[in-house]
């Protein structure tokens, strides 16, 4: 299929309308360029959308934001853009509570106010606990680079000596990035902390669903255009150069530069094809490792039950200490050794929704409704400890598994997060801007760069300037 060098129908056609590729869609409109959005979905948002199902409202995935302080990337993109006035997010307090069988300890917007609660709780750690919320607050992007290759787990033993400590420390960066905490790079570690539980509990007015639609608007007034439940077959490929997509069941569409904001491991591997790549990056990634799925369970219950939990904050219920035995477990998920989950009473307090880490796992496990129905009741004989008589009350639930996740966004074994967070795969050439393709960009959670709302959104900024940058030299 040959499409002419010169005369494109697109400046930039971008795979993906989760928040990343909305928001690199809308600087490149801003900026003057032709921009098509393909989503396969008929909504946007990707992991980032809500739906209703009998009257509960629920956010499908992504549950709260980061980075929405004054000087946050959230609130500069919303700044930039013209937008902060459309969008109303409102900082709730806790963020986070972790429950175990001897803490309740709250995040809260007061830094001080976390660090005096951690402080309670475990008193030989109170200056070291101290120092290092004090400094992770504080850490610059540079300072953060400089650990990509430090896990996680050093830096903890580097900062404590309680082994609960630790555990209680790094159960977020479990539920959060799907990966082992022990084993989990410093720098998408610290980010998370830095930006999303020492600066989280953001929530836009309604739902998530908010932040995707008000970007949505934003692109069509800014030109840029967008086709959704629209499926792309092909990257089309001239010249070792990324020079269109073709769409089922709509022909091929041209253009100057490609951005992939899907699965990575898709995108190589059947948008493009293993001929058109070299043989040491095909080994690559099928060395390479995901992030861990996710179980998600949504429930609404009847107006009767008195709930002794916050609103908007997340639940982290955490039933030992050992980390390692969490991850394994987790990895083979199944309803049987379903134990720690976090919990958010969303607005109203009847709806809620339940998240755990899993691995993809046996498509005819999760596709069995029977398997599923033994994690639903897994699920809610676990919150009725947590929420007396809370089963009682229940009138909806919904079940999202791994193949559920997959079935959304395609994502390579229904990865939460992308590839996993592992000091090996930070940062690795040719997943930001293409070393095997000119013209071919990726942006989002497959970078090895980007972890996070925040972290996908600051991507699909850099994302569009590299391309504007490269197009003015053209």
């Amino acid at each position: 299929m040959g499409i002419h060098k010169k005369i494109y129908d697109y400046d930039v056609i971008i795979i993906g309308a989760g928040v990343g590729g909305l928001v690199c869609g809308c600087y490149l409109a801003k900026a003057g360029m032709k921009v098509l959005i393909v989503e396969k979905n008929a909504k946007v948002g990707g992991y980032c959308t809500s739906f209703e199902r009998d009257g509960f409202l629920f956010d499908a995935c992504a549950h709260s934001l980061g980075s929405c302080r004054k000087e946050g990337n959230i609130t500069k993109m919303f700044e930039e853009l013209g937008i902060k006035h459309r969008i109303s997010v409102k900082r709730h307090d806790p963020s986070d509570i972790i429950i175990t069988p001897h803490h309740k300890i709250s995040f809260r917007s007061d830094l001080n106010k976390t660090i005096a609660e951690f402080s309670r709780y475990f008193p030989r750690e109170k200056e070291n606990i101290k120092r290092f919320f004090n400094s992770t607050a504080k850490l610059s992007d540079l300072s953060l680079l400089a650990l990509r290759n430090k896990t996680f787990g050093q830096v903890l033993n580097e900062n404590f000596t309680d082994s609960r400590l630790k555990a209680i420390l790094s159960f977020p960066v479990l539920g959060n990035s799907g990966v082992n905490p022990s084993e989990a790079s410093a720098f998408s570690s610290l980010m998370l902390y830095r930006e999303f539980m020492l600066d989280g509990g953001y929530y836009p007015e309604n739902s998530i669903q908010d932040l995707p639609d008000i970007l949505m608007s934003r692109l069509k007034e800014l030109g840029g255009e967008i086709k959704l439940s629209s499926i792309v077959k092909k990257i089309v490929i001239e010249k070792k150069s990324a020079r269109g997509v073709l769409l089922e069941g709509q022909g091929a569409f041209s253009a100057k530069h490609i951005v992939s904001a899907c699965d990575a491991f898709q995108t190589f591997t059947k948008l493009i094809g293993a001929s058109i790549l070299s043989g040491s990056f095909i080994k690559q990634l099928s060395r390479m490792k995901t992030s861990l799925s996710m179980l998600i369970l949504y429930i609404g219950i009847d107006n009767r039950l008195e709930i002794d939990l916050p609103e908007y904050a997340n639940v982290w219920c955490l039933p030992h200490f050992n980390m390692k035995k969490l991850y394994l477990g987790a990895s083979k998920r199944t309803a049987k050794n379903l134990s720690e989950f976090m919990i958010r009473v969303l607005p109203g307090r009847k709806s809620f929704v339940v998240f755990a880490n899993a691995g993809f796992g046996n498509k005819n496990y999760w596709e069995d409704e029977r398997n599923q129905k033994q994690v639903i009741n897994t699920f809610i004989c676990k919150i009725d400890k947590l929420i007396p008589d809370f089963s009682s009350h229940v009138v909806f639930r919904e079940i999202a598994t791994p193949r559920t996740l997959y079935n959304w966004t395609l994502n390579y074994r229904g990865a939460s997060y992308g590839w996993a967070s592992l000091p090996s795969q930070i940062m690795l050439p040719g997943f930001v801007i293409s070393n095997q393709l000119s013209n071919l960009y990726l942006s989002g959670h497959w970078s090895t760069v980007a972890y996070s709302i925040r972290g996908v959104m600051y991507l699909g900024i850099s994302t569009a300037k590299n391309i504007y940058n490269k197009n003015l030299n053209v």
